[in-house]
């Protein structure tokens, strides 16, 4: 199962750490949903997620306050006593000494952020979603064209490092070459990603390892990319029929969602960089509305219409 470790989040998120006699090396967050213990608070503990990220804000905060000493010490005595990773308090407010005597007797770090509640809990959710998100590794070059992400495949030695090469040199972007971590963040959407320890190097059969950033620039690299397209390479065959004209789409899967896929035969004199910002443009197109295989099947049915109807007239 996916995890991350608080420490990390605290570290991303930027918290204050207000319990730091408890050791959190070993606590991590398995899942990307929170909890704002309202209802715990107000003493019912059914359907409870003990294990998500508690999140407390100005409304708990203040119910908290104004409860009798011995109410409030029940109250945590039962919410702490469950296995909860952390609670974050939001808009810099600060537990009570009582709050924090009961928090450490049972282990349970006390966090705190300056931001709002609302925007807190966004951020840390949609961070959570890609970092716990399903993950697969594929062989393939992510590269950001013209805004689309578009994943590249094919068989070794076919020439992706070396489109991706090209595609930087005309101004876009590398997010990963050779492997590639595709995450499913979403019922619709993956992103792609590099291994740390293959970011933002190329590896150019003959000349080895290129560190794109250091020879084009930070502009010239992403750490993350939705995958909008697939290019999958291949060897010409001379015997197979390509699709010519579009009008039906191909597609490709991972983790459960479908990717447009075109697959493009190689052979010398072929320049790759233009046919993959030509497919990424083409493909920004569809999504804006615009079908140029469309466009010339409605044109040819209207020409045979108009040529019909000119043959009538003759008659």
């Amino acid at each position: 199962m996916a995890s991350v470790k608080l420490g990390d989040i605290i570290e991303k998120m930027k918290l204050e750490n207000l319990t730091p006699e408890i050791d959190i090396s070993k606590i991590k967050i398995t899942q990307p949903d929170i909890n704002r213990p309202a209802l715990q608070m107000a003493g019912y503990f059914e359907h409870f997620e003990a294990t998500r990220l508690q999140i407390i804000g100005f409304v708990e905060y203040t119910y908290m306050e104004g409860l009798p000493e011995a109410r409030k010490k029940e109250i945590l005595e039962r919410l702490l006593s469950c296995e909860i990773p952390a609670i974050v308090f939001c808009r810099e407010l600060q537990p009570d000494a009582l709050f924090r005597e009961v928090a450490i007797a049972h282990g349970v770090p006390l966090l705190m952020t300056k931001q709002a509640t609302s925007a807190f809990t966004a951020e840390i959710i949609r961070w959570l979603n890609v970092k716990l998100a399903p993950c697969i590794s594929v062989h393939g070059v992510l590269v950001d064209v013209y805004g689309e992400g578009v994943l590249i495949t094919g068989e070794s030695g076919i020439g992706k490092s070396e489109a991706a090469l090209e595609l930087i040199r005309r101004g876009h972007r590398l997010v990963t070459d050779d492997a590639v971590e595709i995450r499913k963040v979403s019922d619709e959407t993956l992103v792609g990603s590099a291994p740390d320890i293959t970011k933002h190097f190329i590896e150019l059969r003959g000349i080895g390892i290129v560190d794109v950033k250091t020879l084009y620039g930070v502009s010239s690299v992403k750490d993350t990319q939705s995958i909008d397209l697939v290019i999958r390479l291949e060897d010409w065959d001379k015997e197979k029929e390509y699709d010519r004209l579009g009008l039906e789409e191909e597609y490709t899967e991972y983790l459960g969602i479908k990717v447009v896929c075109h697959n493009i035969p190689i052979r010398p004199g072929r320049n790759l960089a233009i046919i993959c910002e030509s497919a990424a443009v083409n493909h920004r197109q569809k999504k804006m509305g615009y079908n140029a295989a469309q466009e010339l099947y409605r044109r040819v049915q209207a020409s045979l219409t108009k040529r019909r109807d000119d043959e009538d007239e003759d008659v």
